[in-house]
């Protein structure tokens, strides 16, 4: 008599787990994920070669006793600074260093809109301090 072993079960392909980590790893990226666009995120100068800030009348800083930097954004950000409306962060650093230059220790008072973005807010900031005005205050709604 012959002894026949038994045949060995195929094995058998469990899908079922898999699945589920594959979901379990879809959630987590698409709840991780940042769908803003880069472009949004990094700040950049946009001033092209040639162009100049000299365009501005700088008006007499002398008569000032605060400085109010209000933010606008609609679709990109903008200011105003003291009735000067600026369209590029250079053009607002020009301004602020004209104050300076008249007015070191004037207080700023930065006054954003409820649109406009943290990351604006904290350029001007930067941008104040830089130029040298350190007495900045937030303006609240």
């Amino acid at each position: 008599m012959r002894h026949i072993p038994p045949r060995a079960k195929p094995a058998e392909l469990q899908m079922t787990p898999m699945i589920d980590v594959i979901f379990l790893l879809l959630v987590f990226f698409v709840c991780t994920a940042n769908f803003m666009p880069a472009e949004k995120i990094l700040p950049m100068d946009t001033t092209l070669p040639g162009s100049t800030v000299a365009e501005m009348v700088l008006p007499d800083w002398t008569n000032l006793d605060v400085v109010e930097i209000q933010i606008f954004f609609d679709r990109k950000p903008h200011w105003q600074i003291e009735g000067n409306r600026c369209f590029t962060l250079s053009s607002v650093q020009h301004l602020l260093q004209s104050i300076q230059s008249v007015k070191p220790d004037i207080p700023v008072i930065i006054a954003p809109a409820g649109t406009v973005p943290m990351e604006n807010v904290i350029d001007v900031y930067d941008l104040c301090r830089r130029v040298g005005l350190s007495r900045i205050q937030f303006a609240a709604e």
